[in-house]
């Protein structure tokens, strides 16, 4: 489909200004390591805050989260209400010590907790994370929008939007990243809401005229945020009460407390304090996309199923392609002239996750590898190391961005990848924070084995493995092994999951009192006196991270209260 020449000069405009300001507040010719790669530590909340929101919502979450709206229903909203959990977590329990130990990445604090294995482990499964999902699976889902939205081919997509975003990323470093980051928030927001907008006042237009109709209108169970264990015809249900709340921990406390490409804008935090509300506004942020996100997918589902416009099939299936949701909404909503607009931001919301996820591999490579090797490196060769990585990690996440057919929705995608080394990574990284006692070959051991026994899962639970292993004819629909209802074991991930948690934290204990204990005086510098101890202390006014965490805490209770 093609727009107005009025659209294509905005998205033209948006993409020429937002590099050229990306370069003119972060280049410096004679940039120190410190300058580039953490923007000197001297963000403060705000920033941190809309950066780690614009860094995490990316086109995957715009598309994914509509597909997921119009498959599955508002349940999907857990995965955003959630977050806002695990990014207490990251205030009030790991952001102190991240901040005080003035570590430049997360591998380099876990040397520092445990050893210098565990520093390289969590570099690569860093670099891996953010090639594979935050890069990798955003730029297909970016070309599969603006293949439906714009008629653009999916490969021009992916290069232009790279191209561009990796010039401001290059020459500006952090600072560049996170000052785009702040205007992207801002027409992310505003585009998600209009297309929720325009969505609810095109319902009178197929019959829908209140909100009781509406709810006769999509599946049961579709407006409820809480589902059952067990679904109609008596499988597990995928995102069941019981497999969020057991699920989205392992996968929240591995993504927003310990990847890379999140916490980078804590470390670069001016205190602990800005660090910790930074992170906690990012949790008042993840409330809004289940309303902004997911409701238009329920409503687009609505409006599609009334005839108002017609969904592609997915080859061979016959079924509909909820992944096109969004840009098929916006084509039946969106007049002439804003749609330009639109494209701008969901081109924000893809250039702001690749670019954070850019320089969270550049500083990775730099100081977890490049400068251990040689410590005595200067600094410009420090940022010419990340300099050349950003242009590498691009080329390979454009090459694995054309394997995102191999899942069922975006969403499910981005979930499922990190269910591999997720479950391992969050018991090491919070049990380290939380128990002295835990040893570094405990850390090592439950690293190797917990990330051997997800990638042998998720390899298995692959369609096209699982066809070949049992013999299913390609033709028949097959979700996997593991997860198929009716072939399979019909286990949904987000149960996985907790399997592998369990297995993980059971192996990191015995190991840990199987082995001598580390060092007191070395531990205590990186870990909590007793699991509560991050609640001790008096409050310091209104401003204090805690009454912010009691606040947002209140406003998801309540909401979960209303929609539940």
């Amino acid at each position: 489909m093609s727009i107005s020449p009025l659209d294509v000069a905005v998205i033209a405009i948006y993409l020429v200004g937002i590099t050229g300001f990306g370069i003119w507040a972060g280049y410096q010719k004679n940039a120190s390591a410190d300058q580039y790669f953490l923007a000197n530590k001297s963000l403060g909340w705000f920033t941190i805050g809309a950066a780690v929101f614009t860094s995490n919502i990316s086109t995957i979450h715009l598309v994914g989260l509509a597909a997921g709206g119009a498959e599955d229903g508002m349940v999907i909203g857990n995965f955003e209400w959630m977050a806002c959990f695990t990014l207490i977590l990251l205030a009030l329990v790991f952001t102190p010590f991240y901040v005080k130990s003035g570590a430049h990445t997360l591998p380099e604090f876990m040397e520092r907790r445990y050893c210098p294995s565990a520093r390289t482990f969590m570099a690569v499964i860093g670099i891996l994370g953010a090639l594979l999902i935050h890069i990798g699976i955003s730029l297909f889902a970016a070309a599969k929008v603006f293949q439906s939205f714009l008629g653009v081919p999916m490969m021009t997509t992916i290069l232009v939007l790279s191209a561009f975003t990796v010039v401001y990323t290059v020459l500006g470093g952090l600072k560049a990243v996170v000052l785009t980051e702040n205007i992207q928030a801002g027409l992310l927001l505003f585009g998600a809401g209009l297309v929720t907008v325009l969505g609810i006042m095109a319902l009178p237009e197929v019959g829908i005229r209140d909100f009781a109709s509406f709810q006769l209108a999509v599946k049961p169970g579709q407006m409820n945020m809480l589902q059952p264990i067990h679904s109609a015809d008596g499988q597990l249900n995928q995102y069941s009460w019981l497999a969020i709340l057991l699920g989205y921990p392992i996968l929240g406390i591995w993504y927003w407390c310990a990847d890379q490409t999140l916490v980078q804008r804590v470390l670069a935090a001016h205190s602990v304090k800005e660090g910790q509300n930074g992170a906690l506004f990012a949790g008042f942020l993840k409330i809004t996309p289940a309303f902004l996100m997911v409701l238009p997918g329920v409503v687009g589902y609505v409006l599609w199923q009334k005839g108002a416009f017609e969904l592609p099939l997915l080859s061979g299936t016959g079924k509909p392609d909820y992944n096109t949701m969004l840009p098929v909404l916006i084509n039946h909503l969106v007049p002439a002239g804003l749609k330009g607009l639109l494209a701008a931001g969901m081109a924000a919301a893809l250039m702001s996750t690749i670019a954070a996820a850019l320089n969270s591999c550049a500083t990775l490579v730099s100081f977890d590898i490049v400068k251990r090797s040689r410590p005595d490196m200067p600094d410009s060769e420090v940022v010419k190391a990340g300099r050349v990585t950003t242009a590498v990690v691009m080329v390979l996440a454009i090459l694995w961005s054309t394997q995102g057919e191999q899942f069922g929705t975006i969403f499910e995608a981005i979930n499922k990848i990190p269910m591999t080394f997720a479950p391992a990574v969050t018991t090491v990284l919070l049990l380290g924070l939380l128990w002295k006692r835990g040893t570094w070959q405990a850390a090592m051991t439950t690293l190797y084995v917990g990330s051997i026994i997800g990638v042998v899962y998720f390899i298995v639970d692959m369609p096209v493995v699982g066809q070949l292993l049992a013999g299913i004819p390609p033709e028949t629909s097959f979700k996997g092994l593991v997860g198929d209802p009716k072939l399979g074991l019909g286990l949904p991930f987000m149960l996985v999951g907790p399997i592998i948690a369990g297995l993980c934290i059971a192996l990191y204990i015995i190991t840990s009192l199987a082995t001598p204990a580390m060092d007191r005086e070395r531990v205590e510098k990186v870990c909590w006196a007793s699991p509560l101890e991050f609640l001790k202390g008096p409050i310091a006014g209104l401003t204090d991270p805690r009454i912010a965490t009691l606040i947002l805490l209140g406003t998801v209770a309540s909401l979960y209260f209303l929609l539940a």
